[in-house]
């Protein structure tokens, strides 16, 4: 590293929502904050389905013109074509995801403790002494930068986590934007064994704009492809298309000295849905207010922050995705037969009324409790998990 360094306290890599939005709750503490972002404009390339449950609101001001359409109802469909309906009072937003991105950054972009470095890819660290305090040494592909904390928010890929030799599995994910003639008061979710980890979807954006898309973990051209088919659209009517990355699994590891993972690049993302929007903005809580406190105790310590930053994430929302991860577990192993009489115990004994109460998006803990109380559910899973014992040792591995 042979360029001159710039100074700051903290390095955010990525500026996206996570990025983004740890820098707005950094905003008013003094601290000197560089946010690096190898995309020329924040929010692009658009890689989201944009589905989230109206927690939002509650963790962030929400701007209305944000919200591009609400829905009533999920779709559940199964390969065969069977299906349930399920609503709630849920009315999760379909929301404008670039706007998201950008909502924060346009918040502190004119704050003189921040500055922005767009069109500039993180290439490495080095961990360096001065004066025995620790701090980071960053490569970039325009300078070097020196700083007491890096946070890496830079994706299912990240440069950073990849150094600290953290490595994210993850699901390749085909979208397209189509005007087309579905429920707009409906998301739809299309299941088939060929897809294995994720499903279909279709979502509603409003004004007969639909977001239809799939995720799997090999082959997703051709899965898109014969999704598209089995849809009866007409690709050539696409208004725009998107591919994305979608980390898959539980929350990694995502302490070190001097060094924090927040968002996909620490997998704090649900591996039902392929969402973290809500995951990640309670993570950055807890990564601000670590960052703070690691500044007042002058401790930079993988333990210092572990306790401060990895441990709170652990018990909330950790324990969440661990859920998520614990129902896709299963649902990877459902074929067709298994999703119709899984359809039909909750028709026959009109279980509905439990997702309506307990169903959430985000905090599943509460429903799955409700259903295993329920004798024809709790038969059918330890049927099913007698059928497909390697599930059970991955279970026990992800709780004990």
């Amino acid at each position: 590293m042979s360029l001159g360094s710039d100074y700051f306290d903290v390095c955010i890599v990525g500026a996206s929502i996570a990025g983004n939005y740890l820098a707005f709750l950094l905003s008013n503490s003094n601290l000197k904050i560089a946010v690096l972002e190898d995309h020329s404009e924040i929010g692009l390339p658009f890689q989201c389905a944009g589905i989230i449950s109206q927690k939002l609101t509650q963790l962030i001001e929400l701007p209305k013109d944000i919200i591009l359409n609400r829905v009533k109802t999920a779709k559940i469909v199964s390969s065969t074509g069977k299906y349930i309906k399920l609503s709630g009072d849920e009315h999760p937003y379909i929301i404008d995801r670039i706007a998201l991105d950008r909502l924060y950054y346009h918040r502190v972009e004119n704050n003189r403790n921040i500055t922005y470095y767009l069109g500039e890819k993180y290439k490495s660290f080095e961990y360096r002494s001065d004066n025995d305090k620790e701090y980071v040494l960053i490569e970039t592909s325009k300078r070097n930068i020196q700083t007491r904390m890096l946070i890496g928010c830079d994706g299912p890929l990240s440069s950073v986590g990849k150094q600290l030799n953290v490595k994210n599995n993850v699901l390749y994910a085909s979208q397209i934007r189509i005007k087309a003639d579905f429920d707009e008061d409906e998301a739809a979710m299309y299941f088939d064994p060929r897809w294995k980890q994720l499903f279909g979807w279709i979502v509603p954006e409003g004004n007969r704009i639909f977001r239809i898309g799939i995720a799997a973990s090999k082959n997703v051209n051709n899965c898109f492809k014969r999704y598209i088919e089995k849809l009866a659209i007409d690709i050539d009517n696409k208004i725009d298309q998107q591919g994305g990355i979608i980390p898959y699994g539980i929350m990694n590891k995502i302490s070190f000295d001097n060094i924090m993972l927040l968002g996909d690049s620490a997998c704090q993302v649900k591996a039902t849905t392929g969402g973290g929007i809500i995951m990640l903005l309670t993570a950055a809580k807890y990564a601000s207010n670590c960052v703070n406190l690691c500044f007042k105790n002058e401790d930079f310590s993988k333990e210092f922050i572990k306790k401060h930053y990895e441990k709170p994430c652990s018990t909330t929302i950790g324990r969440e995705l661990k859920l998520h991860y614990f129902i896709r577990l299963i649902l990877e192993k459902f074929k067709a037969k298994d999703f119709e009489t899984f359809f039909t115990i909750i028709k026959e004994n009109r279980i509905e009324h439990l997702i309506t109460l307990y169903g959430d998006m985000d905090f599943p803990k509460a429903l799955i409790i409700k259903l295993l109380r329920k004798r024809t559910v709790l038969n059918f899973i330890l049927k099913f998990l007698v059928r497909n014992p390697t599930i059970i040792f991955k279970i026990l591995k992800l709780f004990f």
